[in-house]
Protein backbone atom coordinates (compact mmCIF):
# COMPACT_ATOMS: atom_id res chain seq x y z
CA UNK A 1 0.00 0.00 0.00
CA UNK A 2 1.66 3.65 -1.03
CA UNK A 3 1.33 6.36 1.29
CA UNK A 4 -1.07 9.21 0.79
CA UNK A 5 1.47 12.38 -0.32
CA UNK A 6 2.34 14.23 1.97
CA UNK A 7 4.97 17.37 1.93
CA UNK A 8 7.90 16.12 3.68
CA UNK A 9 8.95 12.30 2.10
CA UNK A 10 9.61 9.89 4.79
CA UNK A 11 12.66 7.06 4.49
CA UNK A 12 12.97 4.28 6.87
CA UNK A 13 16.92 3.64 7.22
CA UNK A 14 16.83 0.00 8.87
CA UNK A 15 20.26 -0.79 10.89
CA UNK A 16 21.23 -4.24 11.06
CA UNK A 17 24.61 -3.75 12.97
CA UNK A 18 25.19 -1.66 15.91
CA UNK A 19 28.01 -0.42 14.42
CA UNK A 20 26.82 0.86 11.36
CA UNK A 21 24.42 3.82 10.40
CA UNK A 22 23.68 5.92 7.58
CA UNK A 23 26.75 7.89 7.65
CA UNK A 24 27.32 10.77 5.80
CA UNK A 25 23.78 9.51 4.41
CA UNK A 26 21.89 10.86 6.96
CA UNK A 27 22.52 14.79 6.74
CA UNK A 28 22.57 14.66 3.19
CA UNK A 29 19.21 13.16 3.08
CA UNK A 30 17.81 15.79 5.67
CA UNK A 31 19.38 18.77 3.78
CA UNK A 32 17.39 16.86 1.02
CA UNK A 33 14.27 18.03 2.82
CA UNK A 34 13.72 14.12 3.68
CA UNK A 35 12.65 12.65 7.07
CA UNK A 36 14.30 9.53 8.75
CA UNK A 37 12.89 6.92 10.38
CA UNK A 38 15.78 5.03 11.74
CA UNK A 39 15.31 1.73 13.48
CA UNK A 40 17.60 -1.54 14.36
CA UNK A 41 16.40 -4.85 12.80
CA UNK A 42 13.91 -6.09 15.35
CA UNK A 43 11.88 -2.74 14.75
CA UNK A 44 11.31 -3.46 11.30
CA UNK A 45 8.18 -2.87 9.70
CA UNK A 46 5.65 -5.09 8.78
CA UNK A 47 4.51 -3.07 5.36
CA UNK A 48 5.79 -0.25 3.76
CA UNK A 49 2.37 1.87 4.90
CA UNK A 50 3.41 5.32 5.66
CA UNK A 51 6.73 5.18 4.00
CA UNK A 52 8.13 7.14 0.64
CA UNK A 53 11.50 5.12 0.37
CA UNK A 54 13.66 2.27 2.65
CA UNK A 55 17.36 2.09 2.74
CA UNK A 56 18.69 -1.21 4.10
CA UNK A 57 22.20 -1.07 5.32
CA UNK A 58 24.94 -3.37 5.86
CA UNK A 59 25.72 -5.94 8.74
CA UNK A 60 28.16 -8.92 9.09
CA UNK A 61 26.02 -11.80 8.38
CA UNK A 62 24.50 -13.39 5.33
CA UNK A 63 20.84 -12.24 4.67
CA UNK A 64 19.37 -15.64 5.31
CA UNK A 65 21.47 -16.25 8.59
CA UNK A 66 18.26 -16.21 11.07
CA UNK A 67 19.57 -17.36 13.37
CA UNK A 68 21.88 -15.16 14.20
CA UNK A 69 19.68 -12.15 13.03
CA UNK A 70 16.48 -12.79 13.84
CA UNK A 71 15.01 -9.92 12.39
CA UNK A 72 15.81 -10.68 9.08
CA UNK A 73 12.67 -12.45 7.73
CA UNK A 74 10.78 -9.37 8.48
CA UNK A 75 13.27 -7.30 6.26
CA UNK A 76 13.16 -9.58 3.14
CA UNK A 77 9.29 -9.20 3.16
CA UNK A 78 10.00 -5.70 3.84
CA UNK A 79 11.70 -5.62 0.99
CA UNK A 80 9.41 -7.68 -1.28
CA UNK A 81 6.83 -5.25 -0.29
CA UNK A 82 8.70 -2.55 -1.86
CA UNK A 83 9.20 -4.78 -4.80
CA UNK A 84 5.39 -5.38 -4.98
CA UNK A 85 4.37 -1.93 -4.46
CA UNK A 86 6.89 -0.13 -6.05
CA UNK A 87 8.33 1.74 -2.68
CA UNK A 88 12.26 3.34 -3.66
CA UNK A 89 14.71 0.61 -2.19
CA UNK A 90 18.36 1.07 -1.88
CA UNK A 91 20.52 -2.12 -0.43
CA UNK A 92 23.76 -0.87 0.92
CA UNK A 93 25.96 -4.24 1.52
CA UNK A 94 23.97 -6.59 3.32
CA UNK A 95 21.01 -5.03 2.52
CA UNK A 96 22.08 -5.71 -1.54
CA UNK A 97 22.43 -9.28 -0.84
CA UNK A 98 19.20 -9.44 0.87
CA UNK A 99 17.36 -7.88 -1.99
CA UNK A 100 19.21 -10.38 -4.71
CA UNK A 101 17.94 -12.86 -2.72
CA UNK A 102 14.52 -11.78 -2.17
CA UNK A 103 14.34 -11.72 -5.58
CA UNK A 104 15.82 -14.86 -7.02
CA UNK A 105 19.63 -14.40 -7.34
CA UNK A 106 22.25 -15.93 -5.25
CA UNK A 107 24.81 -15.11 -2.45
CA UNK A 108 27.43 -16.75 -0.85
CA UNK A 109 29.81 -16.06 1.83
CA UNK A 110 33.27 -15.92 1.74
CA UNK A 111 33.09 -15.69 -2.10
CA UNK A 112 36.33 -14.20 -4.48
CA UNK A 113 39.00 -12.51 -2.67
CA UNK A 114 37.76 -9.77 0.46
CA UNK A 115 37.48 -5.78 -0.71
CA UNK A 116 38.89 -3.59 2.10
CA UNK A 117 39.17 0.04 1.63
CA UNK A 118 38.81 2.15 -1.62
CA UNK A 119 37.85 0.23 -4.55
CA UNK A 120 37.35 1.22 -8.47
CA UNK A 121 33.76 0.64 -9.28
CA UNK A 122 33.21 0.71 -13.02
CA UNK A 123 29.53 1.21 -14.32
CA UNK A 124 28.32 -1.13 -17.25
CA UNK A 125 26.46 0.11 -20.07
CA UNK A 126 23.28 -0.30 -19.07
CA UNK A 127 23.74 2.09 -16.32
CA UNK A 128 23.61 4.61 -19.02
CA UNK A 129 20.26 4.99 -19.04
CA UNK A 130 19.22 4.08 -14.90
CA UNK A 131 17.73 7.01 -12.59
CA UNK A 132 20.52 6.87 -10.15
CA UNK A 133 23.56 5.93 -11.87
CA UNK A 134 23.18 7.07 -15.37
CA UNK A 135 24.42 10.88 -13.79
CA UNK A 136 27.39 9.06 -12.11
CA UNK A 137 31.19 8.96 -13.63
CA UNK A 138 31.71 5.69 -16.00
CA UNK A 139 34.33 4.71 -12.72
CA UNK A 140 34.35 6.25 -9.45
CA UNK A 141 35.74 4.98 -5.83
CA UNK A 142 33.94 3.53 -3.17
CA UNK A 143 34.18 1.91 0.16
CA UNK A 144 34.06 -1.84 0.35
CA UNK A 145 34.17 -3.94 3.19
CA UNK A 146 33.09 -7.20 2.71
CA UNK A 147 33.56 -10.56 2.21
CA UNK A 148 30.40 -11.86 0.92
CA UNK A 149 29.05 -11.58 -2.35
CA UNK A 150 25.84 -11.77 -4.57
CA UNK A 151 27.33 -14.91 -6.93
CA UNK A 152 24.09 -14.51 -9.63
CA UNK A 153 22.00 -11.97 -9.97
CA UNK A 154 17.78 -12.29 -9.56
CA UNK A 155 16.92 -13.30 -13.59
CA UNK A 156 14.36 -9.81 -13.84
CA UNK A 157 18.08 -7.66 -12.65
CA UNK A 158 19.40 -4.97 -14.41
CA UNK A 159 23.42 -4.84 -14.00
CA UNK A 160 24.55 -1.64 -12.92
CA UNK A 161 28.65 -1.84 -11.83
CA UNK A 162 31.12 -4.25 -11.37
CA UNK A 163 34.76 -4.13 -9.77
CA UNK A 164 38.21 -5.66 -10.65
CA UNK A 165 37.23 -8.36 -7.87
CA UNK A 166 33.43 -7.65 -7.62
CA UNK A 167 31.32 -8.51 -10.61
CA UNK A 168 28.29 -7.47 -8.75
CA UNK A 169 28.89 -4.10 -7.43
CA UNK A 170 25.47 -2.40 -8.10
CA UNK A 171 22.01 -3.73 -9.89
CA UNK A 172 18.50 -2.81 -10.18
CA UNK A 173 15.27 -4.86 -9.92
CA UNK A 174 11.87 -3.97 -11.10
CA UNK A 175 11.58 0.39 -11.36
CA UNK A 176 12.90 1.09 -8.26
CA UNK A 177 14.76 -0.92 -6.17
CA UNK A 178 18.26 -0.86 -6.35
CA UNK A 179 21.63 -2.75 -4.30
CA UNK A 180 25.16 -2.07 -4.20
CA UNK A 181 27.66 -3.93 -2.98
CA UNK A 182 29.79 -0.68 -1.77
CA UNK A 183 29.32 1.79 1.41
CA UNK A 184 28.12 5.06 -0.62
CA UNK A 185 26.92 6.28 3.24
CA UNK A 186 30.64 5.37 3.88
CA UNK A 187 33.65 8.30 4.28
CA UNK A 188 37.05 7.68 4.19
CA UNK A 189 36.71 8.26 8.06
CA UNK A 190 34.84 5.17 8.49
CA UNK A 191 38.48 3.37 8.11
CA UNK A 192 39.87 5.10 11.32
CA UNK A 193 37.56 2.54 13.31
CA UNK A 194 38.93 -0.47 11.57
CA UNK A 195 41.20 -3.36 13.03
CA UNK A 196 44.86 -3.59 11.77
CA UNK A 197 45.15 -7.38 12.67
CA UNK A 198 42.06 -8.25 10.90
CA UNK A 199 43.06 -6.89 7.94
CA UNK A 200 46.60 -8.11 7.73
CA UNK A 201 44.90 -11.68 8.30
CA UNK A 202 43.38 -10.73 4.91
CA UNK A 203 46.60 -9.91 2.79
CA UNK A 204 45.54 -5.96 3.54
CA UNK A 205 47.80 -3.01 4.96
CA UNK A 206 45.41 -0.88 6.98
CA UNK A 207 47.63 2.49 6.77
CA UNK A 208 47.49 2.17 3.17
CA UNK A 209 44.04 1.40 3.04
CA UNK A 210 43.72 4.90 4.71
CA UNK A 211 45.50 6.43 3.09
CA UNK A 212 44.33 5.68 -0.72
CA UNK A 213 40.36 6.16 1.13
CA UNK A 214 42.09 9.73 2.15
CA UNK A 215 43.52 10.29 -1.32
CA UNK A 216 40.21 9.36 -3.46
CA UNK A 217 37.76 11.06 -0.85
CA UNK A 218 36.75 13.32 -2.98
CA UNK A 219 35.55 11.74 -6.08
CA UNK A 220 33.90 8.96 -3.49
CA UNK A 221 31.87 11.62 -2.06
CA UNK A 222 31.31 13.16 -5.12
CA UNK A 223 29.88 10.18 -6.80
CA UNK A 224 27.79 9.09 -3.06
CA UNK A 225 26.23 12.47 -3.10
CA UNK A 226 25.11 11.75 -7.35
CA UNK A 227 23.67 9.06 -5.98
CA UNK A 228 21.98 9.74 -3.13
CA UNK A 229 20.45 13.04 -4.81
CA UNK A 230 19.34 10.37 -7.55
CA UNK A 231 17.77 8.19 -4.95
CA UNK A 232 15.70 10.80 -3.29
CA UNK A 233 14.77 12.33 -6.71
CA UNK A 234 13.02 9.07 -7.18
CA UNK A 235 11.53 8.88 -3.61
CA UNK A 236 9.65 12.25 -4.70
CA UNK A 237 8.47 11.18 -8.03
CA UNK A 238 6.85 8.39 -6.19
CA UNK A 239 5.40 10.20 -3.85
CA UNK A 240 3.74 12.72 -6.30
CA UNK A 241 2.53 9.75 -7.95
CA UNK A 242 1.21 7.84 -5.09
CA UNK A 243 0.46 4.97 -6.62
CA UNK A 244 1.82 1.11 -6.86
CA UNK A 245 4.62 0.84 -9.18
CA UNK A 246 4.66 -2.87 -11.43
CA UNK A 247 7.08 -5.29 -9.46
CA UNK A 248 8.20 -8.76 -10.26
CA UNK A 249 6.65 -11.88 -10.22
CA UNK A 250 5.94 -13.19 -6.09
CA UNK A 251 7.20 -16.58 -7.33
CA UNK A 252 10.71 -15.95 -7.73
CA UNK A 253 10.91 -14.33 -4.64
CA UNK A 254 12.42 -15.61 -1.38
CA UNK A 255 11.45 -14.25 2.20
Amino acid sequence: MRPEVRDTPLVLVVVNDPDSGPGRFGAWLEEAGVRLRVVDGLSVPATTEGLDGVLLLGGGFMPDADERAPWLPAERRLAAACLDDGTPLLGICLGAQLLALVAGGRVMADSGRPERGSVVVRRTPAATGDALFGGLPDTFPAIQNHRDEVTALPEAAVHLAASDTCPHQAFRVGAAAWGVQFHPEASAERLERWDASRVAAEGFDLDALRAAARAAEPASEAAARALLVAFVAVVGRGQERASERPGIASSSRRV
